[in-house]
């Protein structure tokens, strides 16, 4: 079972709607439907086959083995539900995703859900509205009516409705107008209400813990549900250290406008399926502003994190290299204390740190000021063999002390 596949069960499982699952490609000579059954068990998803609610139907789409046995199913359920619609209203339904295209101007994919809708009416969805100009079945074929439970793909809409937007049909271009101005105020008035998004008192918590940055992103993509879904999988990437913010995203080519808002921001550009225009290339490079381009969701969310690592101030780790014992002490003018030791375990170094022990309790942090094999200064001294030290700005110690010599590792945070 797929990752993506994974999290289309748990979005329609967080909706409580009902789930039939298709297994695709049994026409290959490797297929193992059962496998999946056993996966799908293993979340808690037993099929009909196995004894559970789900209903399941193994298929080729490619060669269209059983489809119909799977709309059989489909049906099935609907009817268990109980879902009927009324074709003689005026319509309205869902927006499932939108893009632009250069030849047609705004495509909008749409699913009528209750009533018929028809070439020439008044369609609101979102902040946008329109005359439906034309209409084309999942075939790409023309068509004027569309009634319940049909998906279309419409041309006419002002813009690109995002993806879960509801669509109405209305009485007149006025009314639609009107609504659609006032719903894009309110939402302009929203983004500038959530473009702060921590208070002042939770920048001041955070830069106390120290280091807190934010990454500013700008989302580009060719149609509205990718960019819905790749946006919100950013902003979770959040952590207490580095807060991701998405400062503007939409449908179309990476234009000019996109590449001053990035310098303007400090961000950087996000394209998923999008490329930029020459114009905005060559800015981009004269501005230095840094352009990712992806075709795959998983890839660029991994990328950014990655980058995001990097922005992480590094982690302070200890390793212990060696324990000494003190054995004698010799009070030295002008060099102050030296202690007689003998290396038991690992291997201290001239530079490394050390720390004082006494009876268990640490009383002293701070550096070799000298170390020594027969007076002759020496780099290490190996498990074993005896050696002479000082301890730099620290003369307190005594014969039965131990010295801890350690060394400090920058080790990258992980997300």
């Amino acid at each position: 079972v797929m990752p993506q596949t994974v999290e289309a069960i748990n979005h329609a499982q967080a909706a409580g709607v009902p789930i039939v699952f298709a297994i695709n490609k049994i026409d290959k000579p490797s297929a193992n439907p059962e496998k999946i059954k056993e996966a799908l068990a293993n979340m808690n998803l037993l099929v009909e086959d196995w004894g559970g609610k789900y209903q399941s139907q193994e298929i080729s789409a490619k060669n269209g083995i059983n489809i119909m046995e799977l709309l059989e199913k489909v049906l099935l359920e609907a009817e268990l539900l109980e879902l009927k619609a009324n074709p003689y209203r005026t319509a309205s339904g869902s927006v499932i995703e939108s893009t632009l295209d250069k030849g047609r101007g705004y495509v909008t994919t749409i699913l009528v859900e209750n009533g018929t809708l028809e070439l020439g009416d008044v369609m609101l969805a979102g902040s946008y509205y329109g005359h439906v100009k034309a209409m084309y079945n999942e075939r790409g074929k023309k068509i004027e009516k569309a009634s319940p439970a049909t998906p279309v793909l419409i041309l006419g809409l002002n813009g690109a409705a995002q993806a879960g937007d509801r669509f109405n049909v209305m009485e007149s271009d006025k009314e639609a107008r009107e609504i659609a101005n006032k719903r894009e105020q309110l939402q302009r008035e929203q983004d500038q209400r959530t473009q702060k998004h921590i208070t002042l008192d939770e920048i001041g918590r955070r830069i106390a813990i120290g280091n807190f940055q934010e990454l500013n992103i700008i989302v580009k993509g060719d149609v509205d549900g990718s960019i819905e879904a790749l946006s919100d999988s950013l902003i979770k990437l959040s952590t207490e250290e580095i807060q991701v913010n998405i400062i503007h995203k939409a449908v179309g080519e990476i234009k000019d406008a996109d590449i001053m808002l990035a310098a303007a921001s400090n961000a950087i550009i996000v394209g998923f399926q999008v490329r930029p225009s020459l114009s905005a290339r060559k800015l981009a490079e004269k501005e230095e502003i840094d352009i990712r381009l992806y075709s795959v969701i998983y890839d660029a969310i991994e990328e950014v994190k990655a980058a995001m690592e990097g922005m992480l101030s590094p982690e302070i780790k200890e390793e212990i290299i060696a324990t000494v014992e003190i054995r004698e002490i010799f009070k030295i003018t002008k060099v102050g204390t030296v202690a007689g030791c003998m290396v038991k375990e690992g291997k201290i170094n001239r530079n490394s740190r050390i720390r004082v022990i006494r009876d268990g309790i640490v009383v002293y942090d701070g550096e070799l000021g000298s170390l020594k094999r027969f007076k002759e200064d020496v780099r290490e001294v190996a498990n074993g063999y005896e050696c002479g030290l000082n301890i730099a700005n620290f003369n307190d110690i005594k014969v039965g002390d131990n010295i801890e010599a350690y060394l400090e590792i920058e080790v990258m945070k992980k997300l």
